[in-house]
C-alpha cells in the first residue's frame, strides 16, 4: 500500500479494486451520477471515540467497513467524516489508504476493508472552525466516472487538543503543598497551545505503591490558562492534573509528578 498526493481537488482515478485513493485538503467533492447496487455495513472510524487533533502531527484515525456489490469498481473503497452533505460538502481528510479487499463471500461480492485516515492541521484551510460533530459516508467510485455513495448516518467527534502539566515541590510530612499547573487548547488559526482559560480541571493523587488516582481537589483555571491548588501532603505520592474535555476539546491528564514526603 502506499500513500500518495493529488492536490487539493477531489477526483477518481482509474486505479485497482482496492488499491490506495487519495483527497487532500478540507474540500468538496464533485458533481457526478450517483449509483445504485453497492451497501455498505459494519462502518467504525476510530473506533467510535473522538479524533482529537493538536496543532503539528498529522493524525491517523483508523476506520474499517464492509461493502457489498457485484458491480464493477476503478477506486478503492473509503469511508470519510463530512460536513454538509455527502457529495457536495467538506470532507475531513488529507489523504487515505484503503487496504485490498479481504473476500467475505465471492459470490455476492461481500468484501471486508481497513482504512487509515490522515488529518493534518498544518494547511491554511484546516481551522478552529472544523471542531464538533460530523458525519460519516461511504463512497465507490464505478466504471465509467460514476459513483455510490452511502450516508451512514455515524455521528464523529472532532477535538482540539488539550495539554495540562503539574508542578509540585517536596515537602515535609503534614505540611500543605502546592500544586501548579496549566491547561491549553490547541489552536488549529495559529497552530500554536494557548492557555485554556475557566475550565474545571481535578487535582489527583495516586499513594505510592496504588494502582490508580483519585480526585483530591477540583480548580478552575485562569485568564491564562494556570492552575494551582494547596492540599495537606501526608503520604508520598504521584500527583497530576486531569482536564476531561468537552463537545470541542480533547480529555488529558498531565505527566504524573511524583513528590515525597520527608
Amino acid at each position: 500500500m502506499e500513500k500518495t498526493t493529488m492536490g487539493w481537488a477531489m477526483r477518481s482515478t482509474a486505479v485497482a479494486a482496492g488499491a490506495v485513493a487519495v483527497f487532500t485538503g478540507v474540500t468538496a467533492v464533485p458533481a457526478g451520477a450517483a449509483e445504485g447496487g453497492v451497501s455498505f455495513s459494519r462502518v467504525t472510524v476510530n473506533s467510535g471515540k473522538p479524533i482529537v487533533i493538536g496543532t503539528s502531527k498529522e493524525v491517523v484515525v483508523p476506520a474499517s467497513f464492509r461493502m457489498t456489490t457485484k458491480l464493477k469498481y476503478d477506486d478503492g473503497p473509503t469511508v470519510f467524516p463530512y460536513r454538509g452533505k455527502p457529495d457536495s460538502g467538506d470532507i475531513l481528510h488529507s489523504s487515505v489508504i484503503t487496504s485490498d479487499c479481504e473476500v467475505v463471500d465471492k459470490a455476492k461480492g461481500v468484501c471486508d476493508f481497513e482504512e487509515w485516515l490522515y488529518v493534518d492541521p498544518r494547511p491554511s484551510d484546516f481551522g478552529n472552525a472544523n471542531a464538533g460533530t460530523w458525519k460519516t459516508a461511504a463512497r465507490v467510485f464505478l466504471a465509467g466516472d460514476a459513483y455510490d455513495t452511502d450516508d451512514k448516518n455515524l455521528p464523529l467527534q472532532v477535538k482540539r487538543a488539550t495539554t495540562v502539566n503539574a508542578s509540585p515541590e517536596p515537602v515535609a510530612a503534614g505540611r500543605t503543598i502546592t500544586v501548579t499547573g496549566r491547561v491549553g487548547r490547541a489552536n488549529w488559526d495559529t497552530h500554536t497551545y494557548q492557555g485554556y482559560a475557566g475550565r474545571t480541571v481535578s487535582l489527583q493523587f495516586k499513594a505510592s505503591g496504588a494502582s490508580s488516582y483519585t480526585t483530591v481537589k477540583k480548580t478552575t483555571s485562569s485568564s491564562t490558562g494556570s492552575l494551582k491548588a494547596t492540599v495537606k501532603a501526608t503520604q508520598p505520592g504521584t500527583w497530576r492534573w486531569t482536564y476531561y474535555g468537552n463537545s470541542t476539546s480533547g480529555a488529558k491528564s498531565s505527566t504524573g509528578d511524583y513528590v515525597a514526603v520527608k
